[in-house]
């Protein structure tokens, strides 16, 4: 048993270790968040001369502010519903409705959609920052499965015992040690329209019959194809993490399911993955936090478009508050991203920690 002497010198060793990375942690990250919690009530800008002002929750208003809209159609001198030429119902433009109703001041579409002859509305405050959300948990929910997968079948390809291991390694995991500047730049010239590899291979698969995709300036494949790119780059980092968690499970394990008649498939389910539960857990984690952090590729690759189809949350932060220099509506775009993101991360971690209880 310790003596209190020794309980205090171990405490005073543990608090002189962790000295350097709490005052990292607590300058650049701790201090750097409350000062931008605090610019969240103000109407501060990156670079004026004019004096920052509280304005309360009024930037908060700004990002949250959602409402819906039932529009009638518009009903002609016997008042049934006017017809235009494709005989679809008219009615009144939104605009004008924004412009002249106070309770929809400052308010702008971002979707409709029509059922029952009425038009349904949603309106918005920002609704680029809306769309970039929906844009950032689509992405999360595309690019987590696709990587976590490709990084766990190149593990137990490695894991396998091949030849040239050595080299599989590096191959797979150099992605990860590139600039993501670098690799967005190369990827934005194969997913070329005109002269991309991608098309040319598939216009030569196809016999010629392929006709080019303008991936990227489409706004129906410009984020599958960040989704792809991304998964490609971030693979052999998850790679090598369940490389370790399946070098961790017993070869007895195994060596004991192939006495008892089961396949790969069963060895697989029976075998591999209750061993990497804790590596999953882990895994998914860590890449969804990562996933939900999406702003080089975009940067570099559309800039956020075509049509705002791949804006993201820290794409529209940062374009709000550095190059638009609102940097009080920006802090509030992140503050309010950083809520999500953790309440994200504590619930996905509940729900780990109970799977494997």
């Amino acid at each position: 048993m310790a003596t209190p002497s020794l309980k205090a010198a171990s405490k005073l060793y543990a608090g002189l270790f962790g000295a350097p990375a709490a005052l990292g942690l607590t300058l650049f990250q701790i201090l750097p968040f409350l000062m931008a919690f605090v610019l969240t009530f103000s109407d501060a800008r990156l670079m004026s001369r004019g004096t920052t002002d509280f304005v309360g929750l009024r930037n908060y208003e700004r990002v949250l502010g959602v409402t819906m809209m039932v529009q009638n159609p518009i009903a002609d001198e016997d008042g049934k519903p006017a017809l235009d030429d494709q005989g679809a119902n008219q009615f009144e433009r939104i605009r004008n409705i924004t412009r002249t109703q106070e309770k929809y001041d400052g308010f702008r579409p971002l979707f409709h959609w029509e059922m029952m002859d009425r038009r349904f509305v949603f309106l918005a405050k920002d609704p680029i920052f809306i769309k970039s959300l929906f844009n950032t948990f689509l992405f999360t929910l595309m690019v987590v499965p696709l990587q976590c997968g490709a990084a766990l079948g190149l593990a137990m390809l490695v894991n396998a015992g091949l030849k040239g291991q050595t080299a599989l390694r590096t191959i797979y995991f150099s992605p990860v040690v590139m600039s993501m500047v670098v690799v967005a730049v190369v990827w934005a010239f194969l997913f070329n329209k005109d002269v991309g590899l991608i098309n040319q291979f598939l216009a030569w698969i196809s016999l010629g019959q392929w006709e080019g995709v303008n991936w990227l300036g489409d706004p129906d494949t410009a984020l599958p194809a960040i989704v792809v790119m991304s998964a490609w780059q971030g693979a052999g980092f998850q790679m090598l993490i369940f490389l370790a968690g399946l070098q961790g499970i017993s070869p007895a394990l195994y060596d004991a399911a192939r006495i008892d008649g089961a396949s790969g498939w069963q060895r697989f389910v029976n075998v591999t993955l209750p061993g990497l539960r804790h590596t999953i857990a882990f895994v998914v984690i860590v890449t969804t936090i990562a996933a939900f952090g999406l702003f080089t590729q975009v940067d570099v690759m559309t800039q956020g478009g075509p049509n705002n189809a791949t804006s993201t949350v820290m794409f529209h932060a940062i374009q709000r508050g550095i190059r638009e220099q609102d940097i009080g509506y920006g802090s509030t775009v992140t503050v309010i991203y950083f809520l999500i993101i953790a309440t994200i991360a504590v619930v996905q971690q509940r729900y780990f920690a109970n799977k494997s209880s």
